[in-house]
């Protein structure tokens, strides 16, 4: 019996349930900062970690994938999805119990393990639907990742409905929504356990290990992979921080972070017919040339609807880079099976992790401080946090406590905190270091409060301002990869065109390359 819209549908299903912990992180980070007194750029290293272990792990579990199985890959990623959420769940009772640090390195390890998680799926999925639908590779793996951008929705409703102080339905503690992307986990986990699986394309075909390393001297292939080190820095390092950002110019950063995925979610089912008429290159040209411009019309968007046309085209934009990227190495390497995919989805995963996430979070807070000390330095120093970041080779930077932001940016100003401050002196227990930290920061406000009109508007124009800056140098790297795959372009004309690489000289036919009838499977 055929089995593989039930693979599929579980393949569909991981990238869901990491879409949905993805959406709703980039909507609780302020809830992080304000909650925990987090800056952008520590922020940006938690949810580096939520994409450093991904590419990690994809690098590694693609090495094994062809060896050991699907099955077995993604039942470990199953189990370690549901430890993520108990380790990133805990983080408030940690806060109560241990302070900032340790909460820190909670939020950290919850993510890395989340990603860990994701990154043995992201091993399994793209090979196995290559394996799947050998004759539709691009088309059906634009569609497979069409599952993203849908649990990006689900996500941002997830924060627009209950997350922070502007929930349109309640405001519940951010736990809630960060735990539902166990929902989708568990169906894809009882799919796993039930099905029979195929092995890789490459497997079926007899194509050794050593085979399969070889495809790596190819300067095609590490062109390639340089090309998607930039799609991970410029797809999902800036999709860390465009609601925090968007939200700051326009006050709709969670619709319009919907909007962007819907516009993801709908194109990737039309790639199939898009290819036919332009090859991948000439798309994968197109949609930096558009993420691009949609980049740079985001920073310098003056107005709500202007925001909105930017954002998508924007999200037209990076739309096809990702898929699209893992089908034309699928195409042109066919004989890699796992590795050569694994070592798309890991380069690009640790690329956004390791720069994009912290380095658009250092570049906000490096120009949200220097906007804060040029027009209002006293309000600088109120602000400021306690401990200076840096970045690779960039200078050291003190950004802004998002702790001391939050309650100056709160309606009013400060009433979170007072109300916060009534229920821990009326508590009948209370963790002493806990109370010494609220109340160190009520004496702050104190202080402070008396200029919080002056200082409400000033934080929040170096925000806005810092957000913007950040995302013009971040249109930078799409502008780089169209030169990239320009210059592919025009390789491939003078090479006669572009074609796709055959295992056996001849369409991919049989059981050995579809699975889910009688014979190899696991």
């Amino acid at each position: 019996m055929n089995n593989n819209r039930a693979l599929f549908i579980a393949s569909f299903l991981t990238l869901i349930a990491a879409g949905v912990g993805f959406g709703v992180r980039t909507g609780i980070l302020r809830e992080w900062g304000g909650q925990y007194g987090f800056t952008n750029y520590e922020l940006g290293i938690i949810t580096g970690q939520g994409l450093v272990g991904f590419g990690i792990v994809i690098l590694l579990a693609s090495l094994i994938t062809d060896r050991v199985g699907y099955k077995t890959v993604l039942l470990g990623a199953f189990v370690l999805h549901v430890i993520s959420a108990v380790i990133t769940l805990a983080a408030g009772p940690v806060y109560q119990s241990a302070g900032k640090e340790a909460t820190f390195w909670c939020l950290l390890a919850g993510m890395f393990l989340f990603s860990v998680a994701n990154g043995l799926c992201e091993a399994v999925i793209n090979p196995l639907v290559a394996t799947l639908y050998p004759k539709q590779k691009t088309h059906y793996l634009n569609i497979l990742h069409a599952g993203w951008p849908g649990g990006l929705i689900l996500g941002g409703l997830l924060g627009l409905c209950i997350v922070g102080k502007e929930a349109k339905i309640a405001t519940l503690p951010w736990e809630v929504s960060w735990g539902l992307f166990l929902v989708p986990t568990l169906i894809y986990g009882l799919i796993v356990l039930k099905e029979k699986f195929p092995v890789s394309e490459a497997r079926a075909a007899g194509v050794s290990y050593g085979e399969m390393l070889k495809n790596f001297a190819s300067p095609l292939l590490l062109a390639l992979l340089l090309l998607h080190a930039c799609v991970g820095y410029v797809e999902l390092g800036t999709d860390s921080w465009i609601t925090s950002i968007t939200n700051a110019i326009t006050g709709q950063g969670f619709l319009l972070f919907i909007y962007a995925s819907a516009i993801m979610f709908v194109l990737r089912f039309f790639a199939g017919p898009i290819v036919e008429r332009i090859n991948p290159l000439g798309l994968l040209l197109a949609s930096s040339v558009i993420g691009c411009i949609g980049l740079y019309l985001i920073s310098t968007s003056n107005s709500t609807g202007m925001a909105w046309m930017a954002v998508g085209i924007y999200g037209i934009g990076k739309t096809f880079l990702w898929p699209t990227m893992l089908g034309v190495v699928g195409e042109r390497f066919p004989r890699g099976g796992a590795i050569t995919m694994g070592a798309m989805g890991g380069i690009g995963m640790l690329s956004a992790g390791l720069l994009g996430g912290p380095g658009i979070g250092y570049k906000q807070d490096y120009y949200a401080s220097s906007e804060l000390q040029q027009t209002a330095p006293s309000t600088y120093e109120r602000y400021q946090a306690a401990n200076e970041d840096s970045f690779l080779f960039l200078p050291k930077i003190r950004g802004l406590d998002g702790q001391k932001v939050e309650v100056v940016l709160d309606d009013p100003p400060g009433k979170t905190l007072t109300n916060d401050l009534a229920k821990i002196t009326t508590a009948p227990t209370v963790d002493q270091e806990v109370k010494q930290r609220f109340e160190n920061l009520g004496k702050w406000w104190e202080a402070a409060e008396p200029y919080a009109k002056e200082d409400s508007a000033a934080v929040l124009k170096a925000r806005v301002h810092g957000g913007r800056m950040a995302l013009q140098w971040t249109a930078l790297v799409p502008f780089v990869m169209a030169c990239g795959y320009l210059l592919l372009v025009l390789y491939f004309q003078m090479k006669g065109g572009y074609k796709v690489e055959l295992l056996h000289g001849h369409q991919p036919e049989g059981e050995e390359f579809t699975g889910g009838v009688e014979g190899p499977v696991r």
